[in-house]
């Protein structure tokens, strides 16, 4: 079963099950508990405020059924997601959890459709003025660095990034959720703590050989929708988008689309999807069970021909050779 819902219905329900959550005296002064609404599941999540305009926000909770909330166009917040449990994704191929965190900047959001499937829900998220980022991460004129620009948009559609999620940010976030200490301490430890998830987030953004540095002929607006559109390609290599639909779901020309994976990736937006198309097939040929028309199927191509022909190219063996394990096109 799926519940449909709007964002406005959704945070009624959360609003009616703070009113009616039990109190809690022993909590810290600075820290809201919440129980989730009876009508989506069962557990709670937890607000304690940081620092003026900052909240951290942690779940813990399970969803009876399917959820799928219509996002209107609004002005949202800078916000740092962490999924330990669970999945969130977005009709655009955005994914939050299993394997990748999101970032998801000031601005204003694009009208879409979020869906949360029937799961335990366990993470963090972190909701901030963007003005923070001159706080915490300044440069030397006391300002937002350039390369963070693009996560305070104001008035501009929003940047949405998702980061893998490394061991080092999933333990950051375990330590967050198990926080040891109480009082002050606790606040004092969970600031600290919060700075370096955020920090590890935005690793991928200030690191030039990850690809996200700002080209000098690309603004950074554009090299964040240049990188939605990747994870976009890497999360439907079966069904992809057009290229004009992938630019027109991120939000810029499919001229600037594909100038832009040549400068960020070094290669046209189709020579990612298919060199990730034969990384997973030869995942699956090695693993057997399975024949070569399937995981051609799987990875896209609706001719096995077609696909053994690519495959070929890309590892110089037919996938009915990597399939019997007659050689490593990895290499080992």
């Amino acid at each position: 079963m799926t519940i449909t819902l709007t964002m406005k219905q959704e945070d009624e329900l959360w609003a009616e099950a703070k009113r009616n959550s039990p109190q809690q005296p022993e909590r810290e002064p600075f820290e809201i508990l919440c129980e989730m609404p009876k009508q989506l599941g069962k557990g709670y999540e937890r607000y304690i405020e940081l620092y003026p305009q900052l909240w951290l926000a942690i779940s813990d909770f399970e969803s009876h059924d399917d959820v799928l909330v219509k996002m209107p166009e609004w002005d949202h917040p800078l916000q740092f997601c962490v999924l330990l449990c669970g999945k969130i994704m977005d009709e655009y191929g955005g994914q939050l959890g299993e394997g990748y965190t999101c970032i998801s900047g000031s601005g204003v959001q694009r009208q879409m459709l979020l869906k949360s499937p029937k799961s335990r829900y366990v993470g963090v998220n972190i909701h901030m003025s963007p003005k923070l980022l001159a706080t915490f991460f300044p440069n030397q004129a006391g300002e937002i660095p350039h390369q963070l620009r693009l996560l305070a948009k104001g008035n501009d559609w929003q940047t949405l990034i998702y980061p893998e999620t490394t061991m080092a940010i999933g333990g950051i976030a375990q330590q967050i959720i198990n926080c040891p200490y109480q009082g002050i301490t606790k606040r004092m430890y969970l600031q600290a703590k919060v700075l370096e998830l955020m920090a590890l987030q935005l690793v991928p953004i200030l690191a030039a050989q990850n690809g996200l540095q700002p080209s000098p002929r690309l603004k950074p607006s554009t090299i964040a929708r240049i990188h939605y559109a990747k994870e976009i390609l890497s999360a439907h290599l079966e069904n992809p988008p057009s290229l004009m639909e992938l630019a027109q779901i991120v939000g810029v020309s499919d001229r600037t689309l594909q100038r832009g994976f040549r400068e960020l990736f070094g290669k046209t937006a189709f020579s990612y999807l298919t060199e990730k198309r034969m990384e997973l097939a030869e995942q699956l040929l090695r693993q057997g069970n399975i024949t070569v028309a399937e995981v051609a199927h799987r990875v896209g191509y609706s001719e096995p021909r077609r696909f053994a022909e690519a495959f070929k190219r890309k590892f110089g063996i037919a996938p009915s050779g990597c399939l019997l394990g007659k050689k490593s096109v990895s290499g080992t």
